[in-house]
């Protein structure tokens, strides 16, 4: 049985599973860039310009207490994207796009996007 490289149909785990993983790896990574470009001066080094996980790693256990604010703002904005209908169409198309792809060359997404080497 021949798969049809572009077939739009998603299998229980690609719904539930495989796109929920690529919205929380591009969301993770729009909100920490919102969130650093938001906040300079973070509670926990008054002196100099941080960022949120310099915040983090410096204060340890008190990250929780002295980046409570920082922490807010990136679980808010990581929420909105959850919730964003047309941010769950985006990654699911981005998903078809690397599935469509996988099944023409057989090759997954990450070996094709390695380096190949010039000289041996």
């Amino acid at each position: 049985m021949a798969l049809d490289p572009a077939e739009q149909h998603l299998r229980h785990v690609e719904k539930d599973v495989l796109i929920p993983k690529i919205m929380r790896e591009k969301a993770r990574e729009r909100c920490f860039e919102q969130v650093q470009g938001k906040y300079i001066h973070w509670h926990c080094s008054s002196s100099s310009r941080t960022d949120f996980t310099k915040c983090c790693k410096d204060s340890g256990v008190l990250m929780v207490v002295k980046c409570r604010k920082e922490n807010s703002a990136l679980k808010e904005c990581l929420i909105a994207h959850y919730n964003d209908p047309a941010f769950y169409e985006e990654c699911k198309m981005e998903y078809l796009k690397e599935r469509e792809e996988f099944r023409k060359t057989g090759i997954p997404t990450k070996k094709r996007l390695q380096k190949l080497p010039t000289s041996m």
